[in-house]
């Protein structure tokens, strides 16, 4: 890319407290000067009051052209309502990995964790194959879910791994599963990434373990990991595990990759309760951006936002309430901007 050129990407400020981290976010960028064009688009419950429809065509379109995206939270209905649109971008794009690194900025929780989480993102449980079993006059008396992997798709989330651990200098992969007992739905899972793991032999060290015997391992002794390679459902689950040893969601970014697209996003909630009273936390979105400058070449600007994250947090010590601090979104985005 030549210096000045600019990116096109589409901007999805979410709900919530979504639209609070996003400026944040993109002052900070354009502070910094990064190269991203943004073309401004809804999603979830935001486009729902405008359109109507959670994911409008308009916005799929602009994803579509740009093959780049940020992400605010999105707010989903548990239970009843529209479908995830999360899960909807993946499946549309084709986002088999989902990116999750966490490691620790503000000591005092667990130190020195440095981890990350690769989860894959459009198969398992998550393909969503649900119905209900009448019995008697009870129409919803049993539920059923049906999950999918596919020895491809374990393949291909599998090789994404391995090819991060290569290229950013990580030593070991975990393949974390649940073959014990999901001897064909996760069975495929650690057998497909056996198979690819040779290929990595002498590069990257792996090893395997049982989901539940993983997740208690990360609370006693979370240090003799590196990497995780998840399943979808697994993933979702340890990867905010993993958020909880480094201070919670808010310092924890998310990027969905594909081989058309990719979508950065904040991994948190839309956080209605605080939505407007301009203290939440914009960091983890941050984080996401300097994901998203890595993405396109930009390493540089991506690691000047990760340090300057962590001056404004630990030298100055300015942090929003959730970090035990008294600042509020606009004083922390100022006082990481001055640090820029």
């Amino acid at each position: 890319m030549a210096t000045g050129e600019r990116i096109p990407a589409t901007l999805i400020p979410g709900d919530g407290i979504g639209p609070e981290v996003t400026k944040a976010t993109v002052d900070v960028l354009d502070a910094l000067g990064a190269p991203f064009e943004w073309e401004t688009q809804a999603a979830g419950m935001a486009a729902v009051d405008a359109t109507g429809d959670p994911l409008p065509q308009s916005t799929l379109d602009s994803i579509r052209r740009n093959k780049l995206a940020l992400k605010g939270p999105l707010t989903t209905p548990v239970g009843g309502g529209f479908r995830s649109v999360n899960v909807r971008l993946r499946e549309e794009f084709k986002l088999y990995a989902n990116l999750r690194p966490a490691k620790t900025i503000i000591p005092g929780r667990y130190e020195n964790i440095d981890i990350v989480l690769v989860r894959e993102n459009i198969e398992g449980l998550y393909v969503a194959h649900e119905y209900f079993v009448p019995v008697g006059d009870d129409p919803r008396a049993v539920a059923v879910s049906t999950g999918v992997n596919t020895r491809e798709g374990c393949r291909r989330i599998a090789r994404y791994a391995f090819d991060y651990a290569v290229k950013n200098g990580r030593k070991k992969v975990t393949i974390v599963h649940k073959a014990n007992v999901l001897k064909a739905l996760t069975g495929i899972f650690l057998e497909a990434a056996r198979d690819v793991a040779k290929e990595y032999a002498g590069r990257v060290e792996v090893d395997d373990r049982i989901v539940d015997a993983c997740a208690m391992q990360l609370v006693l002794n979370p240090w003799q990991f590196d990497m995780l390679l998840c399943t979808n459902l697994f993933g979702d689950i340890l990867s905010d595990q993993l958020a909880g040893l480094i201070g919670g969601l808010g310092m924890a970014p998310g990027a969905n990759i594909g081989d058309q697209a990719a979508i950065f996003e904040a991994v948190h909630g839309s956080a209605p309760d605080i939505a407007g009273k301009g203290v939440a936390n914009p960091v983890s979105l941050l984080l996401a951006a300097a994901m998203m400058l890595d993405h396109v070449g930009k390493q540089d600007l991506g690691n000047r936002i990760r340090n300057g994250i962590q001056a404004t947090l630990l030298e100055h010590n300015v942090r929003t309430r959730d970090l035990g601090g008294t600042a509020s979104t606009t004083e922390f985005t100022s006082a990481l901007i001055k640090r820029l």
